[in-house]
């Protein structure tokens, strides 16, 4: 039986609906969670995650909206402390702008490459600035973003790589700015079984595995585990750190 070292605490969660977000939700809830806030971008995605609490005994907000924008941002920021103030953050939201798994940087158009750094730094920048200055007000708070392991580079990803590697960067500066109060982590999964990676061609999907130890995908289980590490009271002592989640493959600039 899992501890539940989460009691009175509340947390708010981007990217709700989809398989990570939804494996996350159900870390947070054996960890004893008093309540949630939710968003997603998908009504219907988030309406069947929110479903799936009845009867959970957690207390729970959610709301549609793009959290790449201040406005919608910011009314699920009031939303979530609806509840009571927010002491944990994990921000899912991210991925790429393209129709294409991979696209040459040369044939790149600068709507591409703005869209899809919107998607990865926005939602952390509009929500941390939310939350952040309650969790310091109160001296204890948790934030997670997610990176990449393709943050040291990928060829045909330039954007996402960029995007990804500024979240891990974002993540140490705030990780300074916020200590010791506040810690501020990061995960940098690989190639992990979600709505995305279905429609990976199987011959690149088994191309990406075979780069790994372990040689296969990640279960979005596998992913919330090292997400919930970092929220435990006995991670306090780790802040700046990017834990990567990626079967063996080791990322580095």
């Amino acid at each position: 039986m899992t501890e539940a070292h989460l009691a009175n605490r509340i947390a708010a969660v981007s990217g709700a609906g989809g398989p990570m977000g939804r494996a996350v939700i159900d870390r947070l809830v054996a960890d004893g969670i008093a309540g949630l806030a939710l968003t997603d971008i998908s009504g219907r995605r988030l309406e069947e995650t929110v479903v799936a609490l009845d009867g959970s005994g957690v207390k729970v907000a959610s709301l549609r909206g793009d959290v790449t924008r201040a406005g919608e941002a910011g009314a699920f920021a009031e939303a979530a402390l609806a509840l009571g103030q927010v002491d944990i953050l994990v921000n899912l939201v991210g991925g790429l702008r393209s129709p294409r798994l991979y696209t040459p940087f040369l044939e790149m158009t600068e709507e591409q490459w703005r869209a899809t750094m919107d998607l990865n730094l926005m939602p952390g920048f509009h929500l941390i600035q939310a939350f952040a200055p309650g969790m310091l007000e109160r001296g204890w708070g948790r934030i997670v973003n997610v990176a990449s392991i393709v943050f040291g580079g990928e060829a045909g990803q330039a954007d996402y790589a960029a995007g990804k590697a500024a979240v891990a960067s974002l993540t140490r500066s705030l990780a300074a700015e916020f200590a010791p109060a506040v810690t501020v982590n990061c995960v940098a999964p690989g190639l992990t079984r979600t709505s995305v990676t279905q429609n990976i061609p199987p011959e690149e999907a088994e191309r990406l595995v075979a780069q790994g130890m372990i040689r296969r995908m990640a279960e979005p289980e596998e992913t919330s585990a090292a997400i919930a590490f970092f929220l435990r009271d006995d991670s306090r002592f780790l802040t700046g750190e990017m834990l990567s989640v990626s079967g063996g493959i080791r990322p580095h600039l």
